[in-house]
């Protein structure tokens, strides 16, 4: 399976600057550890929400956790990745099983590549109308992650959480000066007027940096018409406000209507079981929370790879 590194030198970035060391790090596999142990968190924070209140249905919780991007391996998910295709997975299957009444996402996310944003964005707007549909900044929806975040029917921030970060950036790193102190001399042989600009050997001309611009223009016109229908707020607020690019704690999201609230992700969890929309009724009135893990299926005929994809867990609770 093609795997999210390709992804770091070419994509355009909506995530926070100061997470590139938590980018660093995620390819050198200091927080796989870390990742591990949010994965396997998640479970009991649903579960402990779960026994604290009735339900008429089962909630699912899908962890919108870490560094997205679109496509990661086992290998770049223990390291901290969050791969937007295996969540897009999770997504149509909490939304297409009809025992099902209410999707919570739990967002702790710097954001991440742009590409995969988009069209998970879409995707969750387009469904508001299906079940109830949440998410909750617990505690960090920044850059990509609120611009996905934003698509939910409803959207909180946890009393010392944090949302924001709206804004796209890319990076040009020229080697040429500590090359050529190195002694070393890089020639490029290319066919296409632009198929070298930008390239890290030679100094960014006026012409590449101006593509740069406009590419990076691109997306974020993109970012705030999104957020804008999201929120139902004119384009001009998002510009001029939201924090222009940097994070906001949770009064001052609420104030930006950034969000619909500020309540603990438990508190999600109850409001969207009161509006669940599955009329029957669990065994002996348990309370079910669905959490998503991702597990290795069999060989597929069509493909000939190991394929990894997102299996929804159900845990019955006793209340």
């Amino acid at each position: 399976m093609q795997t999210a590194f390709v992804d770091f030198p070419a994509a355009p970035w909506a995530v926070l600057p100061d997470r590139l060391p938590f980018i660093r790090a995620a390819l050198n596999g200091s927080f796989a550890r870390r990742r591990q142990t949010a994965m396997q968190a998640s479970s009991p924070v649903a579960a402990s929400a779960a026994r604290r209140r009735a339900a008429n249905g089962t909630i699912a919780v899908l962890p919108f956790i870490g560094l997205a991007v679109q496509r990661a391996d086992a290998h770049g998910e223990a390291t901290g990745l969050l791969s937007l295709s295996h969540f897009t997975q999770a997504f149509r299957a909490a939304l297409a099983d009809d025992t099902i009444g209410g999707i919570v996402i739990d967002v702790d996310s710097p954001g991440g590549s742009i590409y995969g944003v988009m069209e998970l964005a879409d995707e969750i707007y387009r469904s508001r109308a299906r079940k109830p549909i949440a998410a909750v900044a617990n505690s960090l929806a920044a850059g990509g992650a609120f611009w996905v975040a934003s698509a939910a029917r409803e959207f909180y921030v946890t009393p010392g959480g944090e949302v924001g970060g709206i804004g796209v950036y890319d990076i040009h790193s020229g080697f040429a000066k500590g090359l050529a102190k190195a002694g070393i001399e890089t020639t490029l042989i290319s066919a296409g007027r632009y198929k070298i600009e930008g390239n890290p050997f030679q100094p960014l001309s006026t012409s590449g940096r101006s593509a740069m611009q406009a590419r990076v223009d691109g997306y974020y016109r993109a970012f705030v018409t999104a957020v804008a229908k999201h929120r139902n707020v004119p384009e001009s607020a998002v510009c001029n406000g939201m924090g222009q690019g940097r994070l906001l704690d949770a009064e001052r999201v609420k104030r930006e209507n950034m969000a619909d609230g500020i309540a603990t992700f438990e508190e999600v969890l109850d409001k969207i079981n009161a509006r669940s929309n599955y009329s029957g009724a669990t065994p002996s009135g348990h309370a079910r929370v669905l959490a998503a893990r991702f597990r290795r299926a069999d060989v597929l005929p069509d493909r000939g790879v190991p394929t990894y994809i997102l299996a929804l867990e159900a845990e019955l609770l006793s209340l």
